[in-house]
């Protein structure tokens, strides 16, 4: 039960945590408009709280060699409680860049830490215990519209007054939960932070091969999904829609894929979800009017969402006690900084005026031509699992 209590509470965290990086998805109009910038510069902020969300997780892995897991969740949630209210009030384009970029940090350092935490708090169900974790995160980005949307009847600021109050609360819940629960200590044998990254180089770059360049489309598709969505002719109310339905279907897919995770071959299956992903998206590229892409951002959605606790699964569930906490924080930081850049790319080729269809259906086809690469190389058995 103590443990049930923590996890419970990292939920609640991870919740936090994953609106901060997702709430300015639905706020690029308003910044737009409110600090007399392009799409451009608008992809940028976006880009820097991914970065900030890069940027600690090497360091954070070394500090895990160190200090207890739970010890740096805590640092990651009083981290952004502080960040959310210095975005909130911020009078200059500058000064909001900043703080996305240093609530993007607090989520580096939440999840090198905490994932790693919960595959030790239950061993034998890593696959369902992440998925449903990331459902929690999930459930953040699905409200993320419609909470912006409800906070700009007052001010869009309050949006990021409410995940500082927030992370406040759940942060102190979280270290009431972590002092009573029984802490397992896998983690005592990662002590060499660059000798475990070291060991694990192959299962590193296998990851990032498979993954990488999906996450690097998906960052920029759902950050312009409504600009997207508007570009083919949907109103702006319709265009919200779509984008709180392609992160709804992030919901169940986390649970099941997380599940599904346990069950199947680590490569093959995320090898199939990324070939699934490319193919989806290819064909939303082509689809016009309201129940096609309805059925389509649901697809993309739940394809996509599968993808994250696949490859938490694959890493976590392969790792030994000796490595883990250091390859997957090597894992992490470099993962999240190639899909950081995608927002930017993505707003650089709009603002150059590449049409949002040519700019996803060209990346399809590179990320089709991928997979095909690696189900070849996969068929030698070279690449480990």
């Amino acid at each position: 039960m103590t443990r049930a209590r923590l996890f419970a509470s990292l939920c609640g965290l991870v919740f936090l945590v994953n609106l901060a990086r997702i709430v300015f998805a639905p706020l690029l109009d308003v910044f737009i408009a409110e600090f007399g910038i392009g799409e451009a510069t608008a992809g940028l902020i976006v880009t820097l709280a991914w970065v900030g969300s890069a940027s600690p997780r090497l360091p954070t892995g070394w500090i895990l060699t160190k200090v207890p897991r739970h010890h740096v969740v805590l640092v990651s949630g009083l981290v952004l409680a502080g960040s959310s209210a210095l975005a909130a009030t911020a009078t200059t384009v500058e000064h909001l860049m900043v703080g996305a970029f240093l609530m993007g940090i607090a989520s580096g350092i939440y999840f090198v830490s905490a994932n790693p935490l919960l595959s030790e708090l239950y061993p034998t169900r890593i696959g369902r215990i992440i998925g449903i974790h990331g459902a929690a995160s999930q459930i953040a980005a699905v409200i993320a519209a419609p909470f912006v949307a409800l906070t700009l009847l007052v001010d869009w600021r309050l949006s990021l007054w409410a995940i500082a109050v927030g992370a406040a609360l759940t942060t102190a819940y979280t270290w009431v939960a972590a002092r009573d629960a029984e802490l397992p200590t896998a983690g005592d044998a990662d002590r060499d932070f660059v000798a475990g990254a070291l060991s694990e180089w192959k299962l590193i770059v296998t990851a990032l091969a498979i993954v990488g360049a999906a996450s690097f489309v998906w960052q920029g598709l759902f950050n312009f999904y409504e600009l997207y969505m508007q570009s083919k002719g949907l109103s702006d109310w319709a265009a919200g829609m779509m984008l709180t339905i392609i992160f709804a279907a992030g919901v169940p897919a986390f649970f099941f894929g997380g599940d599904l995770a346990d069950r199947f071959p680590h490569v093959p299956y995320l090898l199939g979800i990324v070939g699934a992903f490319a193919t989806s998206l290819l064909v939303l590229t082509q689809v016009e009017g309201l129940i096609g892409l309805i059925v389509l951002s649901t697809v993309v959605g739940f394809i996509i969402h599968a993808l994250f606790p696949a490859i938490d699964t694959y890493l976590l569930d392969t790792l030994p006690d000796s490595t883990r906490g250091s390859a997957y924080a090597v894992f992490s930081s470099t993962w999240m900084l190639m899909q950081a850049l995608g927002s930017s790319a993505v707003g650089s080729l709009v603002e150059r005026g590449y049409a949002y269809d040519t700019v996803f259906a060209s990346a399809a086809v590179v990320l089709g031509a991928m997979v095909v690469v690696l189900v070849l190389v996969e068929r030698t058995g070279r690449l480990p699992g």
